[in-house]
């Protein structure tokens, strides 16, 4: 058996390379050249079988995959099930136990698995984007091998493979909290429920298909059967802790389509955006989390502060990005962007020019002079025809607040305090045009000059608000920002969900883990 295995993992390795990677019709090898690297320098033995039967690593490493789920991974992606059937086959019947043929692909199927683990513990599913920090990072293909080898001589697969995993103290609390979270998940398949949807009755029938699969709504129902209809949404609402309406809404509907199915997907994107964070963060650096509404600062590994912020809304979202603090303005002046302009400020002063100054704004032109707005024909002006700026005056009342946080970015996004500063007590607070506003303005501003007291004590930056007076502060060390979307967090051991509040999540999963069993 051992002379003739050799000869079957050179024809397959042969076999593969001149087939695109295809073994046969159902597995596709996704490192066919590494593999060709490894078994040529192994003098084609198999790496993971002596004889008739599976090394200690050959099982340890099978184990890995049928639990791979529990490091935010699907099976499926690992060869799996070819794997079980082969396993199965070898256990039960003698002759599939003689058979080179299946030997020679199981060992090449492990082989090819344990690099696909690795390569997406170390780099994840997602694709480099342009905020990505290790954007321009590739595949450690000499680590990796360095790996495989080690795993193949000993019964640590695991935990060599988990060296390759990000150190985050986020990374960690998540995969930490996923097995309690298998434990108890319910992976059926459920009709995912569009909404909104301008068909209302195609929208009824999704629903009510939604509830036969709980069980609620009786399988011969008929359409024209409304009562049982609402009555079963009633029950469902019951059930989850919604207002018991009978009427399927947003609230519910979204309880609907928050599977458990859905929610290890999040999981699974969750870890690859930290897969995407350098394995080391600065030792200072602004975290802002979108959909947890908070920013934190972390200070040598300390978090030095946290506040909550408004975001952006879904139709004007705050974009994810990589930058650094570079000033601070008190009683910042605001230019109002076009985009708000054209949207939603020219149809208000064209029906009433006193609009502008009820909410303190000025119109100036190119030269910077003010110009009296009463003077111009709002009628002839438009996104093609535009020459003047509108800025709204310093002060409390203005949409920036009382300070301003500057960081370089395409967006034309800052950090700034609010005039509307009751709207940091809604849960929901993705409200504004894209800015991100903190609660904890002040204290932001004395941790980024905390190293300057003399020139910039906190008493001198609360004395110029006091006085009203505009200052730029820019020379300080530069403090790195990272505007992020994490949707899933992990607390004492317990993951926490967070709303999806750009459907990122949603759209991500379509992407690339809809056609992905589970098992």
């Amino acid at each position: 058996m051992q002379r003739k295995i050799h000869e079957q993992l050179q024809e397959l390795i042969a076999y593969i390379k001149s087939n695109n990677g295809k073994l046969n019709d159902s597995n596709l090898i996704s490192h066919s050249n590494l593999l060709g690297t490894l078994y040529e320098g192994n003098e084609f033995k198999p790496f993971w079988s002596v004889a008739d039967r599976w090394t200690a690593a050959g099982d340890s490493l099978f184990f890995l995959i049928s639990k791979s789920r529990e490091l935010g991974l699907f099976p499926s992606d690992y060869h799996f099930h070819t794997l079980l059937k082969i396993r199965n086959n070898i256990v039960t019947d003698s002759i599939s136990r003689k058979n080179i043929a299946l030997w020679g692909r199981a060992d090449l199927l492990l082989s090819d698995a344990f690099l696909e683990i690795g390569r997406h513990l170390q780099m994840g599913h997602l694709p480099k984007d342009s905020i990505t920090i290790n954007n321009g990072q590739q595949l450690d293909t000499t680590h990796i091998l360095s790996l495989f080898r080690q795993a193949a001589t000993s019964s640590t697969v695991k935990t060599l493979l988990e060296t390759l995993e990000p150190s985050h103290p986020g990374y960690k609390a998540i995969r930490e909290a996923i097995p309690s979270f298998l434990e108890t998940a319910d992976f059926r398949q459920y009709t995912y429920v569009r909404y909104p949807n301008p068909d209302s009755l195609a929208l009824i029938r999704e629903v009510a298909k939604r509830l036969q699969e709980e069980g609620i709504l009786s399988t011969g129902w008929n359409e024209t059967d409304s009562l049982s209809y609402i009555e079963a949404v009633r029950k469902y609402q019951k059930q989850n802790g919604i207002r018991n309406t009978g009427v399927a809404a947003a609230l519910t509907i979204a309880n609907m389509n928050n599977t458990d199915w859905f929610r290890f997907q999040q999981l699974a994107l969750n870890l690859d955006r930290y897969r995407q964070l350098p394995a080391k963060m600065p030792s200072t650096y602004i975290w802002v989390n979108l959909p947890a509404y908070k920013l934190t600062v972390v200070d040598m590994d300390t978090i030095a502060l946290e506040s909550k912020v408004i975001v952006g809304a879904a139709k004007t979202r705050t974009p994810v990005l990589n930058s650094q603090i570079t000033n601070i303005i008190t009683y910042p002046q605001w230019t109002v962007p076009y985009s708000i302009i054209f949207k939603e400020m020219l149809p208000k002063i064209r029906k009433d020019i006193s609009y502008l100054q009820q909410q303190n704004l000025m119109v100036v032109d190119r030269y910077d002079s003010v110009i009296n707005p009463a003077a111009i024909d709002w009628s002839k002006l438009n996104e093609k025809y535009f020459p003047y700026l509108i800025r709204q005056r310093e002060g409390d009342d203005n949409s920036l607040g009382l300070m301003k946080f500057n960081f370089r970015n395409k967006y034309s996004v800052y950090l700034h305090d609010t005039n509307a500063r009751g709207l940091f007590e809604k849960s929901n607070r993705a409200l504004s045009h894209g800015c991100v506003r903190v609660k904890e303005w002040e204290k932001l501003a004395h941790f980024i000059t905390r190293n300057d007291e003399i020139r910039y004590h906190p008493d001198t930056l609360r004395s110029w608000i006091g006085r009203q007076e505009k200052h730029v502060i820019s020379d300080f060390e530069n403090v790195p920002i990272y505007i992020r979307y994490f949707t899933v967090d992990a607390i004492d051991g317990k993951l926490q969900f967070l709303d999806d509040i750009y459907s990122e999540d949603k759209m991500l999963a379509e992407r690339y883990f809809k056609s992905k069993p589970i098992n």
